[in-house]
């Protein structure tokens, strides 16, 4: 394709533009929703609710009181899912987190062992400050999110669906931490970062949430199974030839050692961003497309899930860190050049 030159729209057949109408509304309801709940946060909640609707888990990262457990209730509420909570710590089992079995005497006198679930086996799970939590317990929470099921005693137990992780964690906090290895980071689609709020936000929290929080009374705009109709929905939305080639640029632009990579990644980038990261980034620029009301991708909606997709995917050099380089203002630079280049 001659530079510059742009690819013609695409549309959805006329049978699924119903379809495509009624997701963008319910998207732009679930937004707005959670906008009144979490009082100046719209690019947090913008990025979770394209998270969830492209089947990722998220790993949120902010200091404390910043309302991400307040946030994590309200989405399940707002669309009627079965929540949990696992409050991390150095002594937390992968039992207590997965399920155990236990020694249960039926009506009949008889005595067995049986399957007990553990938290993991709701719709929508919280972990809080996973970082607490020992390897060993964050690997069987993992490997839970990756495969979707629990294997106990050699029985296989499929978790529900639909099914997301909401982790968090403290940027502040090292005593007692256990931080996620990179290979572990890899598996969520989405790392985010919660912002302290503008004065004028921190004003209207004072008339919303003062002596009551607003998510205990959010009631369900949509349920489980709407979740589900709307994630298909958003796996049909058109990608073009040039998204998919700017796509795979972009993700080849973190790689120091690959051919076509930028100046910015030569010099402080250690690792890029895995295939992993490809996927995930088409998945969610196609949630976004459709909060955008369209039924094809569009570059920019690339670049608006770009720096959540590859914040967490990629390591800097020890001399960049040393020299206090910041992996956002790295990316944002090599997001730019990519830009400029399509």
């Amino acid at each position: 394709m001659v530079e510059g030159e742009r690819e013609s729209p695409m549309t959805a057949p006329p049978a699924a533009e119903g379809a495509f109408a009624d997701a963008h509304r319910r998207l732009q309801d679930l937004r707005s929703l959670l906008d009144g709940v979490i009082v100046g946060q719209g690019e947090l909640v913008t990025h979770l609710v394209t998270a969830v609707f492209a089947g990722g888990h998220v790993l949120i990262e902010g200091l404390p009181g910043l309302g991400k457990t307040h946030l994590a209730k309200a989405l399940a509420a707002a669309l009627g899912l079965h929540w949990a909570r696992v409050q991390c710590t150095p002594d937390l089992m992968p039992a207590d987190v997965t399920g155990a079995e236990i020694y249960a005497t039926a009506a009949g006198g008889a005595s067995t062992f049986e399957f007990r679930p553990g938290p993991v086996f709701a719709q929508l799970v919280l972990v809080d400050e996973i970082n607490r939590a020992t390897p060993r317990t964050q690997a069987a929470l993992l490997e839970a999110m990756q495969e979707r099921q629990v294997t106990h005693a050699g029985t296989t137990h499929r978790l529900p669906s639909p099914f997301c992780v909401l982790a968090t964690q403290n940027p502040i906090e090292l005593e007692g931490t256990f931080p996620l290895p990179e290979a572990q980071l890899d598996r969520f689609m989405f790392k985010l970062t919660v912002p302290f709020p503008a004065r004028t936000s921190l004003r209207e929290m004072l008339d919303v949430s003062l002596d009551a929080e607003p998510s205990d009374t959010v009631q369900p705009i949509a349920g489980p199974g709407d979740v589900l109709r709307i994630t298909e929905l958003c796996r049909t939305v058109l990608l073009g030839d040039r998204c998919k080639d700017a796509a795979v640029e972009l993700i080849v632009a973190t790689q120091p050692d690959v051919g076509g990579a930028g100046t910015q990644a030569r010099r402080h980038i250690r690792y890029g961003a895995s295939p992993r990261a490809l996927q995930a980034l088409v998945r969610a620029a196609r949630v976004r497309a459709v909060l955008a009301g369209r039924a094809h991708v569009d570059v920019s909606d690339l670049e608006a899930v770009a720096l959540p997709v590859l914040r967490h995917r990629i390591l800097l050099r020890l001399e960049s860190e040393l020299d206090g380089l910041d992996t956002d203002a790295t990316l944002a630079s090599i997001i730019d050049g990519w830009r400029r280049r399509l």
